[in-house]
């Protein structure tokens, strides 16, 4: 449990984020996966033949198998957290009421990856971008450095107003950032893909510039499913604006319906087919749906990659 010192430590986004993580590890152990090692932040396992300096022998006497304490300075993964902060990542609109948008999901959702990373002494880095690269740091993993991630992240979502005209340049900024990465890296991709539609050749071809370098890529596919993709509208007239364009189009519901789905069906069935193709995770991150559906396929991947 987190202490009353701990909580005056840490950033609002920083004790959700604990929170989100404990509740996960809880349920994790009532569950079928209660064997994956998820609190492994001070030990691991001995390995045949290196030196047996730093062997917890008090812990060999309880459990009879041997671990080596582990120090700040070692880490078994190097994990990017690459997010989306373009104009669409922005809706739905968070100024009216209290509303999640993809931006604050995407937000809590790396907080969360990035608290159970630090909890196994893994590296991690940040990178985000819209219009430009707003900032891309090296993966590390000391403390110092986990509180500028929170910080950085949390900047984010502290004003919640929609800014129109906010186009996304996801393929140049993430050929960018997969030139400086240069050690062999879990990549983990926060994005609503919007730019794909426009020009899927160029964001597809910056998604495989990360895994020619040998990179293991998850992309978190964040999306309000229920007026994104279900065009859950009630059946009048409604302004549609391009949060990105700032284009308006007056439209009854039901008029576009049948063809917007059909149109959403496609543009999801094709992104699953390319990232099927360049052997990239592809995960579905409904923004209603809470946390669980994107920690455990980035712990199912850890595990793999341990």
């Amino acid at each position: 449990m987190i202490n009353q010192h701990e909580i005056q430590q840490l950033s609002h986004l920083e004790l959700l984020a604990r929170q989100v993580v404990e509740g996960f590890i809880t349920g994790l152990h009532k569950s079928p996966f209660h064997g994956f090692s998820v609190e492994f932040a001070e030990h691991r396992l001995y390995n045949t033949g290196e030196s047996t300096k730093h062997i917890d022998w008090r812990l060999f006497g309880r459990t009879e198998k041997l671990f080596v304490k582990r120090y700040e300075e070692e880490t078994n993964l190097r994990c990017q957290l690459i997010i989306d902060n373009s104009s669409s990542m922005h809706f739905p609109d968070a100024t009216k009421g209290k509303v999640m948008n993809k931006i604050t999901f995407s937000v809590h959702a790396a907080a969360a990856i990035a608290a159970m990373l630090r909890m196994q002494r893994d590296a991690v880095g940040l990178s985000i971008f819209s219009d430009k690269i707003e900032i891309n740091t090296r993966a590390r993993s000391s403390s110092i450095h986990h509180k500028m991630l929170f910080t950085e992240m949390e900047k984010r979502i502290e004003n919640p107003a929609i800014v129109t005209g906010t186009k996304t340049l996801g393929a140049a900024a993430l050929h960018e950032i997969a030139e400086t990465i240069h050690q062999r890296s879990l990549v983990i991709i926060f994005s609503d893909m919007m730019e794909s539609s426009d020009n899927p050749e160029e964001i597809f071809s910056a998604l495989q510039h990360l895994k020619h370098n040998k990179h293991e890529v998850v992309l978190f596919h964040v999306t309000d499913k229920k007026t994104e993709e279900d065009f859950q509208f009630d059946n009048r007239p409604y302004l549609f604006i391009d949060v990105e364009s700032g284009e308006e189009v007056k439209v009854h519901s039901n008029e576009i319906r049948e063809t917007y789905i059909r149109s959403m069906s496609e543009f999801k069935h094709n992104l699953k087919l390319r990232c099927a193709q360049y052997r990239i995770d592809f995960v579905e991150a409904d923004i209603n749906e809470g946390y669980k559906h994107v920690l455990m396929p980035y712990l199912l991947k850890r595990e793999r990659m341990g």
